[in-house]
């Protein structure tokens, strides 16, 4: 008898130190939905990939967010009205709800401040208030969508707040790595590997939190300089002026990660395995090992969660894998 409370007492110790360990992860799991209007939301999406927001009529949001592609369009530098080039590479729109501030140098506080932008960008969408209400206003769809939501004819501001509330809801639920910190799975011993590494080595410094970065500004060649190209302003310092703000960055997310290929704000790694051995080395000073790499790699394949939960709310039966 004494023996068995024993055991049941070292076992209730067992599940107590395993529930506490889960909650001093450094990384959170995604909720599997979110509260948003789903009235907004549809004509955000609709928005979203209506071309008619851009001045030559070729571009959407999509164009450099593809909702179905990792949230990227996978150039170096997306392209905009009449073909011209972006300067610096488009950052996911997936969970991007979860990043403390937007745009690479943070210089959009929330998801309704960053849908401006491209859309005054004369190298993006080149467009301004009275056309997007013009042409709006010219389909009947619109009007109605807007009257009933927003009691308010077609126009920018409504526009962008529409976009912004179908943004919120993509976010990427159920990742193996979300299950495991949930306890509903097991992660693979490379991935298992993999996780332990990514916080010993010390990438959890940066990357942590719900969206496994996003929530800080951090320098590129923190330990070992990095080449900076000139004139992207992608930086702190195009949005502050102060030398301190040179080269630091808002941190992306490593959500997905495996799939918003190539990496870093100038697109300079084209592979992950590239893009771990830079980190590895500039930022931490480590000249990582091959195998090091195939564990960690494994790792953040584990952060590849289910299409957005958005997508599949207002388009319910279509299995669409991202």
């Amino acid at each position: 008898m004494l023996r068995k409370a024993f055991s049941l007492g070292f076992g209730l110790c067992l599940l107590s130190w395993a529930f506490t360990t889960q909650a001093r992860e450094p990384i959170e799991a995604i909720p599997l939905s979110v509260d948003l209007d789903l009235d907004k939301a549809r004509l955000g999406y609709q928005l979203y990939i209506d071309q008619r927001l851009s001045r030559d009529r070729t571009i959407s949001c999509n164009s450099c967010h593809d909702l179905y592609n990792g949230g990227v369009d996978h150039r170096k530098v997306s392209i905009g009205v009449e073909g011209a080039s972006g300067l610096v590479n488009a950052p996911t729109t997936w969970n991007a709800v979860f990043n403390f501030r937007q745009f690479w140098n943070g210089r959009a506080k929330n998801l309704r401040e960053q849908a401006a932008g491209p859309v005054h960008n004369p190298v993006e969408m080149d467009m301004n208030a009275a056309e997007v209400r013009h042409r709006l206003s010219e389909s009947a769809e619109y009007r109605a969508q807007f009257s009933k939501i927003y009691d308010a004819p077609p126009n920018l501001d409504d526009a962008l707040d529409a976009i912004a509330e179908f943004e919120k809801g993509l976010i990427t639920p159920n990742a193996p790595f979300d299950q495991y910190l949930r306890g509903e799975t097991v992660l693979p011993r490379k991935a298992l590997q993999g996780y332990r590494l990514f916080k010993t080595l010390g990438c959890i410094t940066c990357h942590n939190g719900i969206n496994v970065g996003g929530n800080s500004y951090q320098y590129l060649g923190v330990v070992i300089p990095v080449e900076q190209k000139k004139g992207t302003k992608a930086d702190r310092y195009a949005v502050t002026g102060r030398r301190f703000d040179r080269n630091r960055y808002k941190v992306p997310t490593l959500r997905n990660v495996s799939r918003t290929e190539p990496y870093f704000h100038d697109a300079s790694a084209a592979t992950l395995d590239e893009a771990i051995r830079v980190m590895a080395y500039h930022n931490l000073g480590y000249l990582i090992e091959e195998e090091e790499v195939e564990k960690i790699k494994a790792f953040l394949h584990s952060l590849n969660g289910e299409t957005p939960w958005i997508l599949k709310t207002l388009f319910p039966g279509r299995d669409i894998q991202p």
